[in-house]
């Protein structure tokens, strides 16, 4: 094995052997389970017929292409939305799970996938929405050339983003995997697939929304676009390497199992997938956000 792990000591939250393949920690999910229980009102959906549906996103480019969508699913289906805010990517799916939303907007089909499978949630996924490049970002550095031997580079530490960025290293010519990863079967890469690191690269891994703030003390940081374009970053213009448009990893728009045949499950998807709503994302987001319908 060829890569490098930060110790613990080197970062209060500097990655540890074998947590990549956890998905959530158990006291995280307690915390979820307190945290959506306690303020959201249990959701009650319906089409037309008054009551309001509760979706969930995360704050930044997710939450203002939401309010779009919310406009023309009232004007064309009689749909009320009430958009709850997250400001990460754990509470949306616990809350959905337990019945507090009624469907949530903030997530890749392979992050829901694997929630799915680490947490045996009852949910499905519906409609493609967009995809964001993932890209790697640096304050020391303008060329991805320039990274020296034994860089730090922090990572999502969650099993569907942290191996997304593994393979964007890869192709970036980084690192080398192992064969057989493949993220849209749910064979997600770990720094323990790395078979190849040249370089000697040591991977911090991190909450997402810590990303952004680890600039500051590593050599590059791979961070979502939702976190980037929150932090004034865009992938074409600013990174050292970045996702293109061909990424597997299309957000959808994800709700209960029980309720996938609901007709307001179709109407919210339909009214996502407007040229209305298209035209909104390419003209506020800058390539930031790419409309994946």
């Amino acid at each position: 094995m060829t890569d490098q792990h930060i110790p613990a000591s080197a970062s209060p939250r500097a990655a540890v052997p074998g947590a990549r393949r956890r998905f959530l920690s158990t006291s995280l999910s307690a915390i979820a389970a307190v945290a959506t229980s306690a303020w959201l009102p249990q959701a009650v959906a319906s089409s037309g017929d008054g009551k309001v549906l509760k979706v969930g996103v995360t704050s930044g480019p997710h939450e203002q292409i939401f309010e779009a969508v919310k406009k023309v699913a009232e004007r064309d289906y009689g749909l009320k939305i009430e958009i709850i805010s997250f400001s990460d990517y754990v509470l949306p799916n616990a809350a959905l799970d337990a019945g507090d939303l009624d469907a949530n907007s903030f997530q890749h089909g392979p992050f829901l996938q694997a929630a799915i499978r680490a947490r045996g949630y009852k949910l499905a996924g519906f409609g493609r929405t967009w995809v964001g490049p993932i890209a790697l970002f640096s304050k020391r550095y303008q060329r991805l050339d320039q990274l020296p031997e034994k860089a730090q580079i922090s990572i999502p530490n969650d099993p569907a983003n942290g191996g997304r960025v593994l393979l964007l290293l890869e192709k970036g010519g980084l690192i080398k995997l192992r064969p057989g990863i493949d993220p849209v079967t749910g064979v997600f890469a770990s720094t323990q697939d790395i078979v190849e690191n040249p370089r000697g690269l040591r991977f911090v891994e991190l909450e997402s929304p810590l990303l952004v703030r680890s600039l500051d003390d590593v050599d590059a940081a791979a961070i979502n676009a939702d976190y980037a374009y929150k932090a004034g970053l865009n992938p074409v213009r600013d990174s050292l390497l970045a996702e293109g448009a061909e990424s597997p990893y299309v957000c959808l728009i994800a709700v209960q199992e029980k309720n996938k045949d609901q007709p307001w499950v179709q109407q919210l998807v339909r009214a996502y997938q407007t040229d209305e709503v298209r035209d909104f994302i390419l003209k506020e987001f800058d390539g930031v956000v790419i409309p994946a319908f």
